[in-house]
């Protein structure tokens, strides 16, 4: 499967618990102003890339966590992410998810598109939400405005509703 990806960073301890290889995918309908990745905007920008060269890249990596998925809007590729997702599950990887959707909009649209429902159930946490400038706080654990929340999938999805992901002193 074909990707649109902006970069990879190796080894990151900001974008999610624990030291993580972060994917930063292309392509992002939000636009949001002030946005840390502008240049991920463009769903033409990027390159393309194999999903199976992402996960060998994944598998060779030594020391990780876990995956993030950040962009762009990864939910704009949900199709080709939600196999690569499981993938990444498969190898005792944790995922963290990206997403200027909410939670509850995720919900919704996975109701009518199965692999934004897998994307989801993949996921060990969802950072959700527009960033909006007016709310930057970089104190913030994983994410830059005050209006993200950093969202428990495995409980919410279970729930039905939005379980705020509670940060254990130390793990941010």
């Amino acid at each position: 499967m074909k990707l649109r990806l902006a970069g990879i960073v190796p080894e990151s301890v900001v974008d999610g618990p624990g030291l993580r290889l972060v994917l930063y995918f292309q392509g992002c309908p939000h636009r949001c102003p002030g946005c840390h990745n502008p240049e991920t905007h463009d769903p033409a920008g990027g390159s393309e890339v194999d999903s199976a060269k992402l996960l060998a890249r994944i598998k060779e990596a030594r020391g990780l966590d876990g995956v993030t998925f950040t962009g762009g809007e990864p939910f704009a590729q949900a199709s080709g992410l939600s196999k690569l997702a499981e993938e990444i599950r498969r190898l005792g990887l944790s995922l963290v998810l990206y997403s200027g959707f909410t939670f509850e909009e995720l919900l919704q649209k996975s109701k009518a598109d199965s692999h934004v429902r897998r994307l989801l159930q993949a996921g060990m946490l969802l950072v959700d939400g527009l960033y909006i400038e007016a709310e930057r706080d970089l104190t913030l654990p994983f994410r830059g405005s005050r209006n993200q929340r950093l969202i428990d999938l495995p409980r919410s999805l279970e729930k039905g509703a939005a379980v705020e992901w509670v940060v254990v002193e130390g793990s941010a």
